[in-house]
């Protein structure tokens, strides 16, 4: 086992992977309630989905973690199962069973892009310095997302956000969370995130900030309402709207799961001249997920960034992921227990996570302004826009515009400048 999962190579044990594979857990199980609440929303049966959204997290997680040996989880992707109930189903009207057909569609042609290694080397030909820029980006943005789960961080219509009321009982246990988890990371106590969120979740119980469970085992729901749904709809996609929606599903997904990737593999210290190992694995692993996802009844999956919680923690192998998927099996049977595992009590994981993530920063290069602009200007859109897409996007097309003016445009990669094409596409789109 040691050796299938190169322990020695990566400076690992089983204590610290299963840690990890915990910690990952406690951090995306949330996942498994919000999905099946938001895709409800488009008509599914939330019963199917919650089915569908966990043995697709499993089978993902257990792909990635065996074919590429990457310690992350696949699972349904926060941003696209909103896109698809909220714009897709809402706003255009399309029924939900004929947009589950165009998230099979596009995770086809995932699996086909992936297998003729064209997301893999889109990937490894984006410059340096916007990888580390991805990387911190995404630090940025589920530290954000932390705040904003807490009640930190709310809506305000003055300044667009600001700071919430830190007197709320929730905000006081994120903060309460957060404090604990600091102290522990600081003194280098081995699993202190995954500790700080038990210590929280005990605190929250004990003060009535948290619900204590009714029950802790549950039934699990049919598949029925949501499995094979797909297959009887594939011959009503052929119209212009529908294309655009598995273009946007295809487009959105790809560079959603690139910059989780790059921010996964920077963290792990996994990159290695400016490449990523077995990132072509990784990527099919991504596709098949999606396939599959589609066919039990869940939208488009991603590489989760509450993966870097598992990283934070020291996971580096896919013995995390094993450790993750059994887990979310285990949870299955034990739905009621989820509720415990709040937006307060991953705050604290994902704050200081982001953290760590946004070190990525000293790697880029500051003193060139044709560097610094697309590289900031990438930090900064995702947080704002609550899309690493758009930060990516944002990074794609000021590069090549500031290298051409600074007199370097050869030093750009041809697909650089395709890719600047089609987000300028995107952007007009959108």
């Amino acid at each position: 086992m040691r050796r299938f999962f190169a322990f020695q190579e990566r400076n690992t044990s089983y204590k610290q992977e299963t840690i990890a594979g915990i910690t990952t857990f406690l951090s995306m199980a949330y996942i498994l309630i919000v999905n099946p609440a938001i895709l409800s929303q488009a008509g599914m049966d939330k019963g199917a989905v919650f089915t569908a959204t966990a043995l697709t997290a499993i089978i993902g997680t257990l792909i990635i973690g065996l074919f590429a040996n990457y310690p992350v989880v696949i699972a349904p992707s926060m941003g696209l199962n909103s896109f698809f109930t909220f714009t897709v189903c809402q706003a255009m009207g399309i029924p939900w069973e004929i947009a589950l057909t165009g998230v099979f569609v596009s995770g086809v042609l995932f699996l086909l892009l992936s297998l003729l290694k064209i997301r893999e080397m889109i990937i490894n030909m984006i410059p340096q310095d916007l990888k580390h820029a991805i990387a911190a980006g995404i630090g940025f943005f589920i530290a954000f997302i932390g705040l904003k789960n807490a009640g930190i961080i709310t809506a305000n219509g003055g300044t667009i956000i600001g700071l919430g009321d830190l007197a709320t009982p929730e905000a006081l246990l994120a903060l309460f969370g957060f404090g604990v988890t600091y102290l522990l990371f600081v003194r280098g106590v081995n699993g202190g995130i995954f500790l700080g969120m038990g210590i929280a979740t005990i605190a929250g119980i004990a003060t009535g900030v948290i619900e204590k469970p009714a029950a802790f085992i549950g039934s699990i729901p049919s598949l029925k309402p949501t499995f094979g749904v797909v297959f009887s709809h594939l011959h009503e996609l052929w119209t212009p709207e529908i294309f655009a929606v598995i273009f946007t599903f295809l487009f959105v997904a790809f560079f959603d799961t690139a910059g989780a990737l790059i921010a996964v593999a920077s963290q792990a210290g996994l990159v290695k001249d400016n490449k990523i190992p077995n990132a072509g694995r990784a990527l099919v692993s991504d596709s098949a997920a999606t396939i599959i996802g589609s066919i039990l009844g869940t939208s488009t999956t991603a590489t989760m960034i509450e993966s870097n919680a598992g990283i934070a923690a020291g996971g580096r192998t896919g013995f995390t992921s094993l450790i993750t998927a059994a887990l979310i099996f285990l949870s299955m049977f034990f739905s009621p227990v989820l509720s415990a595992i709040t937006g307060e009590i991953t705050a604290a994981a994902l704050m200081i996570v982001g953290a760590l993530m946004a070190t990525e920063v000293k790697k880029i290069n500051w003193k060139n302004p044709e560097i610094v602009i697309p590289c900031f200007m990438t930090i900064l859109m995702m947080p704002l826009s609550s899309s690493v897409a758009t930060g990516i996007a944002a990074g794609f097309i000021l590069y090549p515009i500031g290298m051409i003016v600074a007199g370097k445009g050869r030093d750009v990669h041809p697909v650089m400048y395709i890719l600047f094409l089609a987000f300028l596409a995107y952007f007009l789109y959108m």
